[in-house]
């Protein structure tokens, strides 16, 4: 599938906040456009008070990355503001992407604090893609999030995604369902994501269906001979107990069974769903249709989801529109960009480090790696530990983790594995990114969730998951830390 960004017909080079222009000017009138700099992208709160988030958005930033490039209007346009030299707009128009970028792949569980994009390269650059590193990355994770506690809430039972006429904009509808699908969801309501990315299109009708006909059952008799091989019907437009399930029921076997079709399912859209879906579930049985599905929809959310299942609703499958695709409980994703190293010209790495009153605010220095630990016995994630660059974790040998906040709360490892977490996707501005289909990208953050201990993926008051530094990186920071008291 061609999923690139250029699929909406624009060039979002310029899509950046002004100051990044304005400091890459800066920086250029001072000799320091070839700088080399490191920054991290990380967030510091997972969404809804949860335990993990999801990573997702790294192949449209591949995208936006591979086709970074300013052209004659942009450049009217910077000359139009009339506070760029020229020999600044020249450098601008040759633009040409050098930099080294490391990301976590896609679909994997991350937590606070981690280094989930590391980019190096000159500072001008460098910097001027934090909008869209922040962008991309912030808003698929942020929906991919989401919809993964989504499906969990459903044990089992498929989720799909029909949020697109309530997402922020045509892009939050179109990278939504992107991120919906990775997250966890069967499929979308909308059909570009489909086109463009592989995540399978599904629908049936609207209540304007029914109400264009005369009646509903010769709504529901003009749809059965339309799609015979996939019907379901909404039947909840009137009356659904006393109208729409028996009026269903009825074109079910006048027009289906005597084709030698089954229906696919009923929709019930509003009332009580809970009840509504019981009753339902008896009448189709009772009829012949135990293997008619039952899908519920309207203002869904995990926590309606998980109260509807323990109150013993016979729902199948489940439509999640406006507070999956905006996540709203929680509409932000909190990640920031943050210069943690600049590179001398010989070579040598020197850490930055941003100091605040606010602790949380307090950044990590240094040119990072990233590991996860599994336990070999059970192939649990059992801790996360950001090291200096370069660092090595010999899982042959015991290991001895600690909280960086309160350093005497040590733990020492044995028989486990240590996996580097991040893949370099791009050298010296070439990309080295292999794309993966959407639907590995699935299965794959359904395998990795599954490495997670049920104490981390609960709900409400989750177990906090361990994210360490290694004892070079504790003792670097600490150093800086000690270094800039004021």
């Amino acid at each position: 599938m061609n999923s690139s960004i250029n699929e909406l017909k624009q060039n979002l080079t310029m899509l950046t906040d002004f100051y990044e222009i304005t400091m890459a000017n800066g920086y250029f009138a001072n000799g320091y456009k070839d700088r080399i700099c490191y920054f991290d992208m990380f967030f510091r709160k997972v969404p809804d008070g949860g335990g993990f988030a999801i990573m997702a958005g790294v192949e449209q930033l591949v995208d936006y990355l591979n086709n970074l490039k300013f052209t004659d209007e942009d450049i009217e346009y910077l000359r139009g503001k009339k506070i760029f030299k020229e020999e600044f707009l020249e450098y601008l128009k040759n633009f040409d992407f050098s930099c080294d970028v490391w990301a976590v792949p896609e679909g994997t569980p991350i937590f606070p604090g981690e280094p989930i994009i590391t980019v190096r390269g000159p500072i001008i650059q460098a910097q001027f893609i934090e909008t869209m590193v922040l962008l991309c990355i912030n808003h698929q994770s942020l929906i991919a999030t989401k919809t993964n506690r989504i499906v969990r809430a459903a044990q089992g039972r498929a989720v799909l995604e029909f949020g697109s006429r309530r997402a922020q904009g045509f892009d939050g509808a179109v990278y939504g369902a992107r991120a919906a699908y990775i997250g966890g969801c069967a499929g979308t309501a909308c059909t570009i994501s489909d086109r463009m990315f592989g995540v399978p299109a599904l629908g049936t009708m609207a209540h304007s269906w029914v109400q264009l006909f005369d009646s509903e059952y010769e709504a529901f008799k003009a749809y059965a001979t339309e799609y015979p091989n996939n019907c379901t019907l909404l039947v909840d437009t009137y009356n659904v107990l006393k109208s729409g399930v028996p009026n269903a029921i009825k074109v079910f076997n006048e027009v289906l069974v005597p084709k030698g079709f089954r229906p696919a399912g009923i929709r019930i859209d509003s009332g009580d769903i809970t009840y509504l879906a019981r009753k339902a579930r008896k009448m189709l049985d009772e009829a012949g249709f135990e293997d008619c599905k039952i899908c519920a929809s309207n203002s869904l959310d995990e926590y309606i989801i998980r109260d509807m299942l323990m109150q013993g609703a016979k729902v199948d499958t489940f439509g999640v529109g406006e507070r999956l695709i905006t996540s709203s409980s929680e509409p932000v994703f909190g990640g920031v960009y943050k210069l943690v190293a600049v590179e001398n010209d010989d070579g040598t790495i020197v850490p930055r480090i941003k100091i605040s009153e606010n602790v949380a605010k307090i950044t990590t220095p240094c040119f990072k790696d990233l590991y996860r630990l599994y336990d070999e016995e059970t192939d649990k994630a059992i801790a996360d530990v950001i090291t200096m660059n370069g660092e090595i974790i010999d899982d042959t040998k015991p290991y001895t983790i600690f909280d960086p906040n309160h350093t005497w709360k040590r733990k020492t490892l044995e028989n486990f594995r240590a996996v580097k977490l991040r893949t370099k996707i791009f050298e010296n501005g070439k990309c080295l990114y292999t794309p993966r289909s959407i639907s590995a990208i699935r299965a794959y953050c359904a395998s990795q969730v599954d490495t997670l201990w049920e104490e981390v993926t609960r709900f409400e008051n989750p177990h906090s998951y361990y994210v360490d530094l290694s004892q070079k990186l504790w003792d670097e920071k600490y150093r800086l830390l000690s270094e800039n008291q004021y």
